[in-house]
C-alpha cells in the first residue's frame, strides 16, 4: 500500500483510486461501468472529494482488487497510538 500524502490529515481517497486506475492503465469509464455509475458523476467525485459512500467504495475495492480501506484503517490505529 503506498504511503499517503494527505492534506490536513486527510486520506483523498479519491486521488488514490485515480492513481490505481492509471497503474492498472483502465479509465473512468471502464471503472464506472464495472460500479454501475455514471462517469461524469464518478469522475467527478474521485477528482474533488476526500470523501466516497461505503457501499461504493467498497464495489471500487472489489473491481481494482485493492483494499482502500485500509487507508483508514491505517490512520485509525495511528491515531489510537497518540
Amino acid at each position: 500500500m503506498p504511503h499517503t500524502k494527505a492534506m490536513h490529515g486527510e486520506i483523498h481517497i479519491g486521488r488514490l483510486i485515480l492513481q490505481k486506475l492509471k497503474e492498472k492503465e483502465r479509465s473512468i469509464t471502464w471503472l464506472a461501468r464495472k460500479v454501475n455509475c455514471d462517469d461524469s458523476n464518478l469522475g467527478r467525485t474521485l477528482k474533488n472529494s476526500h470523501h466516497i459512500h461505503s457501499e461504493l467504495l467498497f464495489r471500487i475495492s472489489l473491481v481494482l482488487e485493492e483494499d482502500f480501506f485500509a487507508y483508514y484503517s491505517e490512520k485509525l490505529k495511528e491515531m489510537q497510538k497518540r
